[in-house]
């Protein structure tokens, strides 16, 4: 989740030696660091004069920039000029690719998810496949940047993308062209007399979207309203202010999430404004996750499953509960920095331990389901440790199959035409809850 940093630091050069001379004087303990930067630069000048190849000084630079932040969590490092650039696009909800949220493992590039109506995720691509190839080019061993930089291209022109995917037999090619994505996160359709809003992402707008969603299909059901669904599965997060306008569209009052930083009384809270309770806030609510809802998908549906405002149903959420802050360097760099932990007003860390769902639903219309691997937050190397330890060792599996789901499989789904086991189990169990008859009809909304 990416957080527009509000302060702006000033940039200015200081010479070394001062810095150095500074440090001497404070303690050996800083005169031990500056020693280390000393073997930087020994190491700098070392392979400048020596590297079989000439290397320019900007190369080396960036390299010990790139691997000082790497060495920190997986979502910290440095923006060049087209880095910079292309995050101000994604949270502004407009940029440049193929649509896919990926992470680095193993020096493989690892895809989270792919973004609703995107080209990735027309073509097939799916969360847990490795891309190994770029046009026939071997993948491994390059940066993230690299290999985003390599994704990217003027809309219209063709890229070949190869995954490995667990349970495939072989590499899968995925021919795909490049567009302009401009993402619209917040969709909505009516299933019978229940209105389902999608959020893809919390890109900019999407609080203000969701309660003009909420608006419209208030006005196309009228009295027949019987609750609502809010599908956040796949969305990788984005704006932390606009998961907190999200959440408030549903809730009447109360803190919505606290942000805490590396000082224990560095406590920011995000409440959701008072005001009265209208028809549609007590209709049933329920929030569908997956292992691809990360950071702000995690806000939202922690917040209103703590205050009992939804039920949440679907799988483990991705786990993602720190904050990162674009921090300006320059006009054109900077530094995503990660600068705090997030936690649910009932004090849970989502770091790692992601959201459990109250109602464990998986995926049966995916066939591939069983075979794919699911990436999370604890999968990711250098992840930050959830500091908040829970003890469920008084809770055992007993190892026996959910009778809610004898006899269901994808087959079976597909028989009986339903593409999405989650949302058709989600939409019957606010007619349970309700006492709605079953309407089979879908009506677009938006």
């Amino acid at each position: 989740m990416i957080k527009r940093n509000s302060l702006l630091f000033a940039s200015g050069a200081v010479s070394a030696l001062a810095l150095l001379t500074a440090a001497k004087l404070a303690s050996p303990a800083a005169t031990d660091t500056y020693q280390e930067l000393g073997t930087l630069m020994n190491v700098f000048e070392t392979v400048r004069a020596n590297y079989v190849d000439k290397v320019d000084d900007k190369t080396l630079l960036n390299g010990a920039v790139n691997g000082m932040l790497a060495s920190l969590d997986p979502h910290s490092g440095y923006l060049d000029k087209q880095d910079y650039e292309q995050i101000k696009n994604l949270t502004d909800g407009e940029y440049g690719g193929l649509g896919l949220s990926v992470t680095m493992e193993d020096g493989a590039v690892k895809v989270i998810a792919p973004t609703d109506g995107t080209p990735a995720a027309r073509a097939g691509v799916k969360a847990g496949d490795y891309i190994t190839h770029i046009n026939g080019e071997l993948l491994y061993g390059v940066t993230l940047s690299e290999a985003v930089d390599k994704m990217r291209g003027a809309a219209g022109t063709p890229i070949k993308i190869t995954v490995v995917r667990q349970g495939a037999v072989k590499p899968i090619d995925f021919k795909i062209v490049r567009e302009v994505i401009k993402i619209n996160p917040v969709k909505s359709e009516i299933k019978g007399s229940v209105g389902v809003i999608r959020i893809s992402s919390f890109s900019k707008n999407a609080g203000v979207d969701t309660v003009a969603a909420l608006h419209d299909i208030e006005k196309k059901l009228g009295n027949k309203l019987t609750g609502f669904i809010l599908d956040l599965r796949s969305n990788p997060g984005g704006v932390l202010d606009e998961g907190v306008d999200v959440s408030a569209a549903f809730l009447t009052h109360g803190e919505v999430v606290s942000q805490r930083g590396r000082d224990p009384h560095d406590i920011k809270r995000f409440n959701a404004p008072d005001r009265a309770q209208d028809d549609a806030l007590a209709k049933p609510l329920i929030v569908l996750i997956d292992e691809g809802s990360a950071s702000a998908a995690e806000i939202v549906a922690g917040a209103l499953q703590d205050h009992r405002r939804a039920l949440v149903i679907g799988e483990r959420s991705f786990g993602k509960g720190s904050v990162q802050s674009v921090i300006p360097l320059t006009p054109d760099t900077g530094l995503r920095l990660t600068v705090a932990r997030y936690y649910t007003p009932s004090n849970r860390s989502v770091q790692t331990a992601g959201i459990e769902p109250d109602i464990v639903v998986p995926q049966l219309s995916d066939a591939d389901r069983a075979d794919r691997q699911r990436v999370h937050e604890s999968d990711l190397r250098r992840h930050l440790i959830n500091e908040i330890k829970l003890d469920n060792s008084a809770i055992e599996e007993d190892g026996k199959p959910d009778p809610r789901f004898a006899g269901v499989t994808a087959a079976t789904l597909k028989t009986a035409k339903v593409d999405d086991y989650q949302m058709d189990y989600a939409v019957r169990t606010i007619a349970r809850l309700t006492g709605a008859a079953l309407v089979p009809t879908t009506v677009a909304a938006r």
